[in-house]
């Protein structure tokens, strides 16, 4: 009973976290869903690409059924999941994602959470695992790479939240009263001789 338990919490907190993702491009130009917001190039659309890529490795190769999506090999990564090129459309890897979560609502779905799998980029012994361990990585790899998309998206517009239904109007005034009260702790705390 735990198992199955289990499984439903991970699997539904695994559907939230994908919704959140996409939401954190709803209204966006495209040079905005696209462009790097960090030092290191992290973007928007490049966040649900590269979360789409995980979660079809993790639910396919892991247990032998391959994504239906052409993904590189795994050996091949040179970080080109991360960002959209110009030839890539929005639409296009939103709906590369979405076929992602059909494949691995599947895998999750028919198989038992013990169901063995083998990560052949992990090394050994972590290689061997099974479905519960990899709903448990997917899970985390998703909530990370949403909660970067949450920072990036509140520095663009300020819009923050996991969705539509919930977000709260921008009281900028009430935001910027709130942000001055941390300020003010935080030089006073880096003022204070310890």
């Amino acid at each position: 009973m735990i198992d199955g338990l289990a499984k439903a919490n991970m699997h539904g907190r695994l559907r939230q976290d994908r919704q959140a993702l996409l939401w954190k491009l709803d209204g966006l130009s495209e040079y905005d869903a696209r462009r790097p917001l960090t030092a290191t190039g992290t973007n928007l659309l490049g966040l649900v690409k590269h979360v789409a890529t995980v979660e079809a490795r993790y639910f396919g190769e892991v247990f032998d059924r391959p994504s239906p999506e052409p993904l590189p090999r795994w050996q091949d990564s040179d970080g080109s999941d991360q960002w959209a090129t110009e030839h890539e459309t929005r639409d296009q890897i939103i709906g590369f994602y979405r076929r992602t979560w059909e494949h691995s609502d599947a895998t999750i779905n028919e198989l038992p959470i013990d169901a063995p799998g083998h990560v052949p980029w992990w090394p050994e012994p972590h290689a061997e695992t099974n479905l519960f361990l990899i709903m448990l990585h997917v899970l985390g790899e998703s909530i990370r790479h949403a909660g970067h998309a949450d920072i990036l998206r509140e520095g663009i517009d300020g819009r923050t939240g996991m969705r539509a239904e919930r977000e709260q109007p921008i009281d900028e005034e009430a935001r910027a009263a709130y942000r001055a009260k941390i300020e003010q702790a935080a030089r006073s705390a880096a003022s204070m001789k310890r």
